[in-house]
């Protein structure tokens, strides 16, 4: 039983390399966990795998799994992605087009499996359910609900040789506090990728909500979000 194994779920944004920097800096022993998912954003697995390296992660995996061939979200087929939003709009305008279907149960799902055979007993998810586009699976109680599935559904748990944690470190933050925390424990911002569809060069469009609620983070303490400087 490896009590400070942890498996954490990396998509090279700001909210998951916080979260691994906030593991790391709690003496848990790391493996980052990517997805290829047929996602608008070609660009955040390069942004995962610099994060990962920086914080020198015991393994980084990628898996492949092809969720255009579900479709149903902006993020996975040709919906038009949301710009130009307000904050308020953003905070008020009902789950989004850029909602991925079960996508979060999907990537636990793959981490708890992964979580198993490492016999790591922490899996760290960077939800958030305070400035965020209102996903339902970004919720405390969606969280509750998955740890109680979790340790129903694998051997070591129910063998009683372990008990998974789900860990959101950042799910009552607000973004700036999570960038605050980041900068704390020396997270590279200027290498993450936040964006829902970003231009061909691979910088931030600057006008979906992602974009838009990052910058405003930024602002908010007085810096210029470090993705678009030169």
């Amino acid at each position: 039983m490896y009590e400070k194994g942890a498996v954490v779920l990396l998509s090279g944004g700001i909210d998951s390399s916080t979260t691994l920097a906030i593991a790391k800096s709690d003496g848990y022993e790391t493996y980052a966990l990517s997805f290829r998912y047929g996602q608008r954003n070609k660009f955040e697995l390069d942004a995962a795998r610099k994060i990962a390296n920086a914080f020198n992660v015991k393994r980084h995996i990628v898996i492949d799994i092809d969720l255009k061939l579900i479709g149903g979200s902006a993020l996975t087929s040709n919906i038009e992605v949301p710009k130009g939003r307000s904050i308020e709009e953003i905070g008020h305008g009902g789950i989004p087009v850029t909602y991925v279907p079960a996508r979060n149960t999907i990537f636990l799902s793959f981490a708890l499996a992964w979580a198993e055979v490492l016999k790591a007993e922490n899996i760290f998810i960077g939800v958030n359910a305070v400035d965020y586009s209102g996903y339902p699976d970004c919720r405390e109680e969606y969280i509750k609900a998955f740890e109680k599935m979790a340790n129903l559904a694998i051997k070591e748990a129910v063998s009683g040789n372990m008990k998974i944690k789900i860990r959101t470190p950042l799910i009552n933050m607000k973004k700036v506090d999570i960038i605050r925390r980041g900068l704390e424990l020396g997270v590279d911002y200027s290498i993450t990728i936040s964006c829902y569809d970003p231009l061909p060069n691979g910088r931030p469009c600057g006008l979906c909500d992602s974009c838009v609620l990052r910058k405003k983070a930024f602002e908010k303490i007085g810096m210029r979000d470090p993705a678009y400087s030169e």
